[in-house]
């Protein structure tokens, strides 16, 4: 259980911070911005929320929760130690991604398959989703390129792949179902 009764610690006035295992690291690392940014998609995602109700408010909330397990996961480097942590550290599971791709199938027969890209926007939600989508492929890439030079869990990638797959869908059910999505159109403003 986390207890936070002093928000402040100075431990960081040199730059550096605590992973979940203890280490200190530079606060510009590969690892931090990674968590970092799912952090920053996890902000974004409670904006959603004030535009969403129902399903997708729900669905937002299991998201944000779940981006809180990622960032967890992504703090604590070494896998092959967290038998040493004296307790099971928190790590994504298929389970999460598998839930994901249900919610998008769901979600997804409800749509007409697109003729053209879409622009973000339409409804404040769908704006709103389209910016967790892109928040969150940053999150994703950040922790592709982590990944080619330390182990990470191969679930966290996978995660965040169908997370921006969620936000694409869910921004057009924003939007009447994708009825009033707005559609790209290529050379319009040419001259």
């Amino acid at each position: 259980m986390v207890v936070l009764s002093k928000i402040y610690t100075k431990t960081g006035d040199a730059g550096e911070t605590a992973l979940g295992n203890g280490a200190r690291v530079a606060k510009h690392s590969l690892r931090v911005q990674a968590y970092g940014t799912v952090d920053e998609t996890n902000a974004t995602v409670g904006l959603a929320r004030q535009h969403s109700s129902g399903d997708m408010e729900e669905g937002l909330q299991r998201i944000q929760n779940d981006l809180f397990d990622l960032g967890a996961d992504l703090c604590r480097p070494d896998m092959a130690r967290d038998h040493e942590a004296g307790y099971v550290p928190l790590r994504i599971i298929e389970s999460q991604v598998l839930r994901l791709e249900g919610e998008i199938d769901v979600m997804n027969v409800k749509l007409t398959p697109l003729r053209s890209f879409i622009l973000p926007g339409g409804t404040a939600l769908s704006a709103q989703l389209h910016l967790c989508r892109t928040v969150s492929r940053r999150a994703e890439r950040l922790t592709v390129e982590l990944a080619t030079m330390e182990e990470i869990n191969v679930e966290s990638v996978k995660y965040l792949n169908r997370l921006s797959d969620w936000f694409f869908v869910a921004g057009r059910i924003a939007n009447n179902d994708g009825k009033d999505d707005v559609l790209w159109v290529p050379g319009l403003t040419r001259t």
